[in-house]
């Protein structure tokens, strides 16, 4: 057929104008064409111009990125404008090629230029946008002007020529024409904004704030429409991934608008916009406020959400449209054709080209697309304001944190645990419920609109399978509310087993020592074995689940056939039934997730009340000094946003935030007049629980001094520094403080309080860093030794996170922390308590003496050490809650000669000069010596960052590019075997059986269906051909009509049983699948727990040397967490998805082969998405996680430093701590799901290319052969299902990629070795009193912490009697411990043996050995449970013995006033007890095992000396018969003893009686004594 412009048809000339020019109406659409060209003509030369200059700067830099007025509308018309364009072409061929002789040109070919220009259009002002040159703008006003006029030359011309409405090609002209002229508006609107023509001053504009600061790369808010509905932006980050990791510095900073603090000020103006006056204790809505403030985008979302649902309903009827045509001829009567021909061309009516099966299958394509892209957005909309809700809620609690009364915490109203888990689980609830809530009213829509489109392809029938459907839903509603309660016993279970695995592994020296260890895991396997009770439930429910979304739709199915057939006697057409297939798989979705989404609406209403109650809590009392500050607290905040960490360190953020007086505080100093600094009048104060601590105190600070407060353990010491703090309640008085000293205040608590950072922030505490007074405070509390110790000196990370010190060096820092503030007053609440002599020594004359004194500054220091009473210039003497004395020590001397004298018998000690301690070997360099043995051995171990212990993954790796890369992209396949064969070969077989019978039966469902209606249509084929056409005469029908219903009695009655077994075998394999995959998943939970705990607590005592706490604790909560929760639903999800997507390409392929050589271009589309993808994936989330770690240690962190970072006026600079770490965590999860929804636009659109493919392969194979109509309708609705599961393929596919590194992480920890516990005797050989006298023989024991390591003990001999008391001394590292140590075989006895009671201690079974010693260890430990619990684990003792015990350790008395006495509770790690009480208790746990021999690691340091008298006697003569090896730390201990040895470098230097070796003047142990005097 020739191709013209104008057709060539002989009867009408085309192209004679006799009736006048314009009604020819060739010309007026060659006219059209006009302003087309024009655009290509002008545009293409500027655009090659500007990209020519442009490749030089390769990518403009974003700040360019402005959006000119009116850019999303032009926009979305332009996008309206190309969907119109199509239409009229689609239109152009269709009337073309059904009527004329002739081609017709003119009919398509203006659309198609009008399609490339429209392209034009908006790719030429997207670069001039980007360029902000809008003078280039004109070129399109011009455009949009011609082709107005042009087209509504042609709509005038038609409307002459009595066309109309009823025609097609007048609407989309119409259309074209409202269109462009809206195009026109847009344009003139930006003129008269920018004023950019003809103005002679035209608009200056600059880019958003955010994007002028160069550290936003979040882009969402600043790119056009079309990148940001298919977030072209991510594909450097994602595709750069593959190349490096991405890092924090990669994804930047938020913009302003999704910080925390914008959020945050938004829902707390909406919550405190509710506090009317008329009422103003009723609490403010959080509902209403969270409405307020992220009502609009959820609104938006929601938007989204309805167009996206409206448009899923295409699919299924575009489907029966295909199926329907695909046969019909195309044949119309001539005689219609001739009605509507004006112009000399055909015209067709509206819904004639909705008849034409390829453009049915390009319409299906567009609605897909657009179905996706609508659904992304409703998602990121909803996504991005869960995050700011996130952020604001974060904000909001962090803020009363610092406001809670401290009584809260200390009564336990608040318990730490409370608030983590309102950061940690409410804030990511109502996150979660924010996601979802669109789902609660688009949901329903949904469904009554499936319901509706049911019926009218099937009739009643379709109601049935519809009910079916309905019916089951409140069954899952059930299932989901009974998963959310197994979940929460669950979580109790798991949170109790994690606090006693904690215990066990804080404790883990004393009960490997005690030989307690498996006393203790047995508490925890059978906490793990409720836990898996629980876990159990859940996997039924979850399983259930998942059965009922699996075999509802087959039941719908069933049902609804079934009926149809009963019904109507006649099957349905495959138009129908396939139609109908795709509507129920549409419909089980949202009724699936609504079960969900109402459980997760019950969660988010309790979280809101928790949150309520939270923020309606106890916040602390205002005294008149603290007004200052609450007001300004975040205000100021806002100016200094900007403010990076390199500021910080010079200008900290509290010299700004309290700049309003921080000027006034330096020169106060010299002229100060006021002699008392703080002064307490008639107070008495409680801590909440209307039990009065403080009474009747009246007490005064003088300025410039040191004030001493003394007293009994107990008395209310460090309450009278809080009462005075303002921390605690005021009953009674008032505390008066001399002007602004308040905002000048440094404090250290007695239990010392870290933060997560190094050594030098810990010390320096947000003041500037000054080298010479950081250096002096570092002397003064002689922390230099420690910090050389530590692997990167002062920069090494310390706290929860980092590396764990002792009480003694945490307790220096603390103290160097409140010496360095340059404040007025210091307030120090014990510093001693975990100090020896020596260092308090130096302490009290370096630190508090001389640095704090020449500073003048005020001092108030709580202390049980009277020897330095002489120091001080003002006491107050404190008992049972009231003030005993004040005065200075003269006056007390002079008036309370009792209290004197009762003071100095506890200090003669000093005055003999024994009090004194070996300067070398004290208690502190013992922790220095755990330090230093931890991190020798880290060094053996080249591990010396615990930082990196994620990093292990790349163990073998070269750090060139090429491995990495591959290294990034490979699936774990290793791990995965590892996870499944500890689940059980057998379970796993079936699971991979089940899946595969499943799926290959639900295919046959379909297929069968497919058999059967098609078999209907090819009969009633047959038996009329001109059914369809409609010309055949009746009486030809009547005759032949009978036979099909007969036939076709005879083939339902074949098909329809077939079909129910079918089904019926289906729903059981659901039902089976899920069960298997659910128990696999326990199983091997099950099993990995078990070999984990077993592993490591029975792992050397080396290995807690070595491995930080966190990361051994990490094993059991998150990464257990995971394999018992998460991975068994992954992998249930991914096998299912990826067997869906595979069947349906099998059915599709098998019906229309030709699709198959269109699949590979989109497999490898696919695979290089999901590549690139995964890797990406993997990063953002591992940054997801690391960042929201330092966020919830900081709230935690924040709770328990509570007083000092009051004390210390330090709110601000927490606040502004915490935004920056909401702010990061935030960035990396909004990363997440933006390259989430990148991955899933890109999945969509493949999946709607794929069906395109497939109905474009089956119209096109019907003209060579012909696949059944039903066999089509089955592909197609296949085509469709896969759409919706191929980025669940690669979805889950990262997720287990990451879920696996939880089982590596497990996997690395049951590699360790354990220890040698059977030894090489058999217990029985063991006599039952052994040992029965004590008597130790050491024959050339050598001994070493690792078989990596120099050994600490060389070639040393010695010999005890039984009952001689023995003290060994010697300097650090001489090796004292390791001894005490080898005694417990703790250590590696590589040579040489210990003989106690004639058998080799290393040939004994170690329970043996270690529950036959006893050792008192210098950290007191102890276990939440009752007394009796901690004393006597195995419930051997009885209770007199146990009483016995307790008087021994001078605890009897305290013991009984309990309530409960024996069986009185203990809190974890002993907190309601002094520290002194806990060494007492762990002396009278030594009292209750009675063995022979006891081996005492000097453990009277925390003691009070009126108590530590008592002791020294006691141990005397309650073990008189024993063997007492004493590790000296103060020399004057061991005078008495039987035996002293003097070590040396793990030698024996000196061994004798200690009168024999003080007589040697020039011996060590008289130099050691001689140094004490």
């Amino acid at each position: 057929m020739a191709l013209s412009f104008c057709g060539n048809n002989k009867d009408i000339n085309p192209y004679s104008v006799e009736n006048g020019t314009l009604n020819n109406g060739c010309f007026v659409d060659a006219l059209n064409l006009v302003p087309h060209v024009f655009l290509l003509f002008i545009t293409f030369p500027i655009l090659f111009i500007g990209w020519g200059s442009q490749s030089s700067k390769v990518q403009i830099h974003h700040n360019t990125w402005l959006h000119f007025p009116g850019h999303n509308m032009r926009w979305i018309l332009t996008f309206l404008l190309l969907f119109v364009h199509v239409c009229e072409f689609a239109e152009g061929i269709v009337s073309n090629s059904r009527v004329m002789s002739t081609n017709h040109l003119h009919l398509f070919m203006p659309a198609f230029m009008g399609f490339v220009a429209a392209t034009t259009s908006v790719v030429y002002y997207h670069n001039i946008e980007t360029s902000n040159f809008p003078k280039l703008l004109l070129v399109l006003f011009i455009y949009w002007v011609l082709a107005f006029i042009t087209k509504s030359i042609k709509l005038w011309k038609f409307a002459e020529f009595n066309v109309g409405p009823q025609h097609l090609r007048f609407c989309i002209t119409a259309l074209l024409v409202v269109l462009y002229g809206l195009l026109m508006g847009v344009e003139v609107n930006v003129i008269r904004v920018r004023k950019y023509v003809f103005f002679a001053n035209p608009q200056k504009v600059k880019p958003p704030e955010d994007l002028q600061d160069l550290g936003v790369r979040f882009l969402q808010p600043f790119v056009n429409l079309l990148s940001k509905a298919t977030y072209w932006w991510m594909n450097p980050l994602i595709i750069g991934a593959h190349k490096r990791p991405i890092e924090l510095k990669k994804i930047g900073k938020l913009p302003i608008a999704m910080r925390a603090l914008t959020n945050y000020l938004r829902l707390k103006d909406a919550y405190e916009d509710q506090r009317t006056a008329e009422d103003p204790d009723r609490p403010p809505s959080i509902w209403r406020s969270m409405y307020r403030a992220f009502g609009r985008p959820i609104l938006l979302s929601s938007t989204f959400r309805y167009l996206a649902d409206l448009l899923g309903f295409a699919g299924p009827l575009c489907i029966s449209g295909i199926v329907k045509h695909l046969k019909t001829k195309d044949d119309v009567a001539t005689a219609d054709k001739m009605k509507d021909t004006y112009l000399g061309v055909y015209f067709m009516s509206s819904t004639e080209l909705l008849q034409n099966s390829s453009v049915l299958a390009v319409l299906l394509f567009l609605a897909l697309v657009l179905q996706r892209t609508f659904l992304q957005a409703s998602y990121y909309v909803t996504i991005e304001t869960g995050i700011n809700l996130r952020g604001a809620l974060l904000a909001m609690i962090y803020n009363k944190i610092l406001r809670l009364s401290t009584s809260n915490m200390s009564m336990g109203e608040m318990t730490l645990g409370q608030i983590n888990n309102l950061v940690a689980i409410e804030t990511n609830q109502l996150m979660w419920f924010l996601f979802l809530c669109p789902n609660l009213w688009a949901m329903p829509v949904q469904i009554v609109m499936g319901v509706i489109l049911l019926y009218y392809l099937l009739g009643w029938s379709a109601l049935v399978g519809a009910s079916v459907i309905v019916l089951l839903a409140p069954v899952q509603y059930l299932i989901a509310t009974k998963l959310a309660d197994t979940q929460k016993s669950t979580l109790e279970h798991s949170t109790d087993r994690l606090k006693k695995t904690s215990e066990i592994l804080k404790g883990i020296k004393l009960l490997k020592l005690y030989a307690w260890e498996n006393i203790f895991c047995d508490s925890v396997e059978e906490t793990r074995g409720k836990e898996l009770t629980s876990l159990k439930t859940f996997a039924f429910y979850t399983s259930m689940s998942i059965f009922m979304n699996a075999a509802i739709p087959i039941a719908a199915v069933l049902a609804t056939f079934v009926m149809h057939h009963f019904l109507n006697k006649t099957g349905p057409t495959p138009s129908e039934a396939f139609a109908a297939l795709a509507l129920f798989h549409i419909l089980v979705t949202p009724l699936f997730l609504l079960s969900t989404v109402v459980r997760f609406a019950v969660k988010a209403l309790v979280s809101v009340q928790k949150l309520g109650e939270f923020l309606q809590s106890d916040e602390i009392g205002d005294d008149s000094w603290r007004n200052g500050d609450i007001s300004v607290s975040l205000e100021p905040g806002k100016k200094h946003l900007g403010m990076t960490k390199a500021i910080n360190r010079k200008q900290p953020m509290r010299y700004q935030m309290d700049n309003y007086e921080q000027p006034t505080r330096r020169q106060m100093r010299p002229t100060e007049t006021e002699d008392v600094a703080v002064k307490v009048s008639n107070g008495s104060f409680t801590w909440g629980n209307n039990l009065v601590t403080l009474s009747d105190i009246n007490i005064r600070i003088p300025t410039g001094q040191l004030t001493m407060i003394v007293g009994q353990v107990g008395c209310g010491k460090s309450s009278l520094l809080l009462a005075m703090l303002g921390e605690m309640q005021a009953v009674d008085g008032r505390v008066y403080w001399s002007n602004k000293n308040r905002y000048s205040v440094a404090y250290a608590a007695q239990k010392s309080w870290l933060l997560n950072a190094t050594v030098e922030e810990n010390i320096t505490f947000g003041s500037p860093f000054n080298k010479q007074r950081y250096k002096a405070v570092i002397d003064a509390c002689s922390l230099q030794p420690d910090i050389d110790l530590l692997p990167f000196g002062d920069q090494t990370e310390i706290g929860e996170r980092g590396i764990n010190l002792s009480g003694g060096q945490r307790q220096r820092i603390c103290v160097a922390r409140a010496l360095y503030q340059n404040t007025n007053i210091v307030f120090l609440d014990d510093p001693f308590s975990a100090l020896d002599i020596h260092l308090s020594d130096h302490l009290m004359q370096e630190g508090i003496l001389k640095f704090l004194q020449d500073d003048k500054r005020t001092l108030v220091l709580v202390t049980h050490k009277l020897q330095y009473l002489i120091h001080a210039d003002w006491i107050i003497a404190m008992k049972d809650g009231s003030v005993l004395r004040e005065g200075t020590l003269k006056d007390i001397q002079t008036h309370d000669v009792e209290l004197y004298d009762h003071w100095k018998t506890l200090m003669n000690r000093q005055d003999q000069g024994l009090e004194k301690d070996i300067q070398q070997d004290s208690q502190t360099t013992l922790e220095r010596k755990t330090l230093r043995r931890a991190f020798y051995s880290r060094e053996a171990k080249n591990q010396i960052d615990d930082e990196d212990e994620e990093e292990e993954e790349e163990e073998e790796d070269d750090d060139n590019m090429s491995t990495t890369t591959n290294r990034r992209s490979k699936i774990p396949w290793k791990m995965c075997w590892c996870y499944l064969s500890s689940g059980g070969f057998f379970m796993v077989f079936l699971m991979v059986s089940s899946k595969l019978l499943k799926h290959s039966v639900i295919v046959a469902i379909d297929y069968w269906l497919a058999l059967w209606t098609s078999s209907k249509t090819e009969q009633s084929t047959d038996a009329g051909t001109d059914l369809f056409t409609g010309t055949s005469p009746a009486n030809s029908s009547n005759i032949t009509l009978p036979t099909p219903g007969t036939l076709e009695a005879e083939k339902d009655s074949y098909y329809l049983p077939v079909f129910i077994i079918l089904c019926a075998a289906g729903i059981t394999l659901c039902l089976i699948t899920s069960l298997t995959v659910e128990f696999l998943g326990l199983s091997a939970a099950t099993n990995l727990h078990h070999n984990l705990l077993n592993k490591i607590i029975h792992a050397p005592i080396r290995f807690f040397d070595i491995t930080p706490l966190g990361q051994i604790l990490n094993r059991f909560s998150a990464d257990t967490n995971i394999i018992d929760q998460h991975i068994p639903p992954t992998l249930e999800s991914l096998t299912r998805s990826t067997l869906l997507c595979l069947s349906a390409i099998g059915v599709i392929a098998s019906i229309t082969p030709a699709f198959l050589i269109a699949l590979v271009p989109l497999a490898v589309a696919f695979y290089f998405i999901q590549k690139y993808f995964r890797v990406a994936s993997k990063d953002l989330q591992d940054l997801d996680d690391s960042t929201q770690l330092p966020l919830l240690c900081h709230f935690s962190e924040t709770a328990e430093g509570l007083t000092t970072i009051r004390a210390f006026r330090h709110e601000a600079r927490f606040k502004q701590r915490m935004l920056e770490l909401t702010d990061t965590n935030n960035t990396a999860y909004l990363f997440l799901s933006a390259a989430n929804r990148w991955l899933e636009v890109r999945t969509d659109y493949l999946g709607a290319v794929i069906v395109l493919t497939a109905a474009g392969a089956s119209i096109w194979s019907l003209r060579y052969n012909n696949p059944a109509g039903g066999l089509v309708g089955l592909g197609l609705t296949y085509a469709l299902t896969v759409t919706n599961y191929l980025n669940w393929v690669v979805r889950n596919l990262a997720d287990l990629e990451v879920q696996m590194a939880a089982v590596k992480k497990v996997n690395s920890f049951l590699s360790t070795e354990s220890e040698n516990y059977e030894g090489s005797m058999d217990t029985s050989q063991v006599p039952e009193n052994w040992p029965h006298d004590g008597e130790i023989k050491i024959q050339d024991l050598c001994v070493r912490y690792d078989p990596m390591l120099k050994p600490v003990l060389k070639h040393v001999n010695a010999c005890i009697k039984p009952g001689q008391k023995v003290g060994i001394c010697g300097r650090t590292g001489s090796g004292k411990s390791s001894l005490s140590l080898a005694f417990f075989n703790m250590v590696d006895i590589f040579e040489g043996k210990i003989i106690i009671d004639g058998i080799d201690i290393c040939k004994l079974p170690l329970p043996t050995l270690r529950s036959r010693l006893s050792i008192i260890l210098q950290d007191p430990v102890l276990f939440s449970g009752s007394i009796r619990f901690n004393l006597d684990p195995e419930r051997m003792c009885t209770d007199d013995r146990l009483w016995e015990a307790l008087e021994i350790a001078q605890l009897k008395n305290m013991v009984k006033t309990l309530p409960g006495g024996l069986d009185a509770v203990v809190t974890e790690g002993g907190e309601n007890f002094s520290v002194g009480q806990r060494q007492l208790f762990c002396l009278a746990r030594a009292f209750v095992r009675k063995s022979s021999i006891l081996i005492m690691d000097e453990a009277t340091a925390s003691i009070d000396m009126a108590t530590e008298n008592i002791l020294q006697k006691v141990v005397m003569t309650a073990f008189a018969d024993r063997t007492v090896v004493t590790i000296a730390h103060r020399v004057h201990t061991i005078l008495t003893a039987d035996l002293v040895i003097v070590m040396k470098r793990g030698n024996i230097m000196e061994y004798d009686k200690p009168e024999t070796l003080l007589e040697q003047e020039d011996g060590m142990f008289a130099s050691f004594v001689k140094a004490d005097m």
